[in-house]
């Protein structure tokens, strides 16, 4: 049986359903079926391999949730190279660090992407080529070849994560990741069927996004309803009226924003499961949601190292502040400091197994050394298993933020922030808002002799300028001095507190 990726995910859903509707913009309505979607994947297969692209090598995407978007996806790994989709909310200095560290031999990008881009193509060593997604059209040849025979361990695609450090690193995931995942969650735990169709607020360029509008319902029949725009709650929600999603996948932020805007309670009435991950959703949005909408919110954990949710509450059972209980396939340790699996209801570091775990980070020996202990991984994050059998997340081990789920480094803003001459001092921590979310919030002691300054403005506007701008601190506050150990050591957990 042929084992790469896309006889499942592209080739066979073509055969049965050519005509089938596979996917809709949510901006301009356009469809795409699944013979569209497939020869779209062989245009792009056959661009890239004009270009010389072989096998095993990466071909950077920063591209807009749409067609074209898994036309190259598909395309790349038809031939056995490695697409590694990246976020579009990032800096110029950022896309030169993923180009250069990934050795990327090109990159694909949407129109508008051009001004941040362009520098950092620049003397990249790797780089032979760039190119705009949407030239990809019926002008250039589809490829007659077969698709590359990968097995099932190969490496299929990267996505980079910031994980337990600030430092990018690109996780590296097979083939057959994206099958178990599909089985094991989409089927087992949501029930995902032809008759479904799926929207979601997370992009595809995140683990989560990928598999919410990539592979899950290209390996279950489902409907997949694209905005490349941004999440914009009016929009969000005129999108659902309009196209009727059965599910919905969102992130703890963006059902805030939702129950905060004026739009109608009818808004999510197609909706029979709405999911929640990138970050614990606070029991109060659950309860809300749910007393507004009529709609339970699943909440789930899954990290890129995992590709997608490993920990999910179960349709009509979803327990409120829990992530739920272990999917199928996976297998749960909470352990404590010295390795020692704790019992239920004291706080361990969670470690879960399972055939989606990644191969490890590229170029990264140590760190992949510190995330997997044998075939477990090592989340970083702190859970308890409660009496029910549910498991519910504590916070990280380390100081990282997840904000909208995506990983902040504090070290990464406080580094920005200090550029400036008027702060002596900064400490960057994690702080809820009133909807229960984390975000960055900045503690600066002012250089001497600083008169009368409006602080907040001046640190949220130089962050914001030289930072993707989720990192920028929604709260700044001037102190007279930082609490510190007596070697020097910030002690967050006091401003935390």
């Amino acid at each position: 049986m042929p084992e790469n990726a896309v006889h499942q995910f592209l080739i066979e859903p073509a055969e049965r359903a050519p005509e089938t509707v596979a996917l809709v913009n949510a901006s301009t309505g356009l469809e795409t079926t699944r013979q569209d979607l497939l020869t779209g994947a062989q245009q792009a297969a056959c661009f890239l391999a004009n270009q010389g692209v072989v096998a095993e090598q990466r071909v950077m995407m920063c591209c807009y949730d749409s067609s074209a978007f898994l036309n190259w996806f598909w395309g790349a790994i038809w031939i056995g190279a490695v697409p590694v989709p990246v976020s579009t909310m990032l800096t110029t200095k950022d896309y030169e660090f993923l180009i250069k560290d990934s050795r990327a031999v090109g990159v694909v990008f949407s129109a508008g992407q051009e001004q941040v881009l362009a520098p950092a193509l620049e003397e990249q060593p790797f780089l032979k080529w760039s190119q705009v997604e949407d030239l990809v059209n019926e002008d250039i040849c589809v490829v007659q070849a077969d698709p590359f025979a990968a097995v099932a361990e190969d490496v299929a695609f990267w996505l980079y994560t910031s994980g337990t450090t600030g430092f990018p690193k690109g996780a590296m995931h097979r083939h057959k990741d994206m099958g178990f995942c599909t089985n094991a969650y989409a089927k087992g735990i949501l029930g995902m069927t032809e008759d479904d169709v799926i929207y979601s607020v997370a992009k595809l360029f995140f683990a989560y996004g990928l598999g919410n509008s990539g592979y899950l319902p290209a390996g279950t029949g489902a409907k997949v309803v694209l905005n490349p725009g941004r999440p914009v709650p009016e929009e969000i929600a005129d999108h659902v009226v309009t196209h009727q999603p059965t599910i919905f996948f969102g992130v703890p932020t963006s059902y805030g924003q939702l129950l905060s805007a004026d739009i109608s309670d009818e808004t999510f009435a197609s909706v029979r499961i709405a999911v929640s991950a990138g970050e614990p959703l606070p029991a109060e949005i659950h309860r809300r949601f749910l007393e507004r909408f009529g709609v339970e919110v699943l909440d789930g954990f899954g990290t890129t190292e995992l590709a997608h949710v490993a920990i999910s509450n179960r349709p009509g059972k979803s327990v409120p502040g829990s992530s739920g209980t272990v999917v199928d396939g996976y297998e749960v340790s909470l352990r404590d400091e010295n390795g020692e699996e704790v019992e239920d209801g004291e706080p361990g570091l969670l470690h879960v197994k399972g055939e989606s775990v990644m191969v490890g980070y590229w170029n990264r020996t140590d760190r992949t050394r510190e995330a997997l202990l044998g075939r477990y991984l090592v989340t970083g994050d702190t859970y308890v298993r409660n009496d029910d059998g549910t498991y519910s997340c504590l916070g990280r081990s380390d100081d990282m933020l997840k904000v909208g789920g995506i990983w902040v480094s504090p070290t990464e803003v406080e580094g920005c922030i200090l550029e400036l001459e008027q702060i002596a001092q900064v400490a960057v921590v994690g702080a809820e808002d009133e909807e229960g979310l984390t975000k960055p919030k900045a503690y600066v002691v002012l250089e001497e002799g600083v008169g009368n300054l409006d602080v907040a403005s001046l640190v949220q506007s130089h962050v914001r300028e030289r930072l993707a701008p989720f990192k920028y601190p929604r709260w700044v506050e001037s102190v007279p001095e930082l609490p510190q150990t007596a070697t020097g050591k910030i002690k967050r957990y006091l401003l935390r507190s």
